[in-house]
């Protein structure tokens, strides 16, 4: 692995402990049956979701009374082996650190012979929908993001 964001691939591997479940449908491939580089993405934010939703933060954003709201400052993906349609994957999730109103998420995408396709990395910004602006994790939030960490005890 040559990702910048991956010193050592055996100790990064290792944070991870939540990951979605995903099957490569026939529509995200392209001409050559290979799914097209622009699905990772899609991935990731569908695994990042139900990350968000497992540790607690995406219940907040979604209540009606809320005035925060995610949103992605930048996504890397880096492919390692092709996928191709029908495949199952598996997409982990975790938090690789936490700043004053972002965070940093890792991924890292697996097939069923537990062999890396493809890694990723993106930070996600907490902001406010009134002011657009950064708005800072609570202690409560810092929290559920730590729970989904390298220092989590996972599901």
């Amino acid at each position: 692995m040559r990702a910048a964001y991956i010193e050592d691939f055996t100790k990064w591997q290792q944070g991870f402990t939540f990951y979605a479940p995903v099957h490569v449908r026939f529509s995200e491939t392209d001409m050559f049956g290979h799914v097209n580089n622009t699905v990772p993405i899609a991935y990731f934010e569908y695994a990042r979701i139900e990350f968000m939703k497992e540790i607690g933060l995406m219940q907040a954003w979604l209540s009606n009374d809320s005035d925060l709201i995610p949103v992605v400052a930048d996504m890397q993906v880096d492919f390692v082996r092709q996928v191709f349609f029908d495949e199952q994957l598996k997409i982990y999730v975790k938090v690789e650190s936490i700043g004053n109103s972002s965070a940093d998420i890792h991924y890292w995408a697996v097939n069923d012979k537990q062999e890396t396709c493809f890694t990723g990395r993106g930070a996600v910004v907490q902001i406010s929908k009134t002011s657009g602006k950064g708005h800072p994790w609570s202690d409560a939030d810092k929290a559920m993001l730590r729970s989904g960490s390298l220092t989590s005890s996972g599901k």
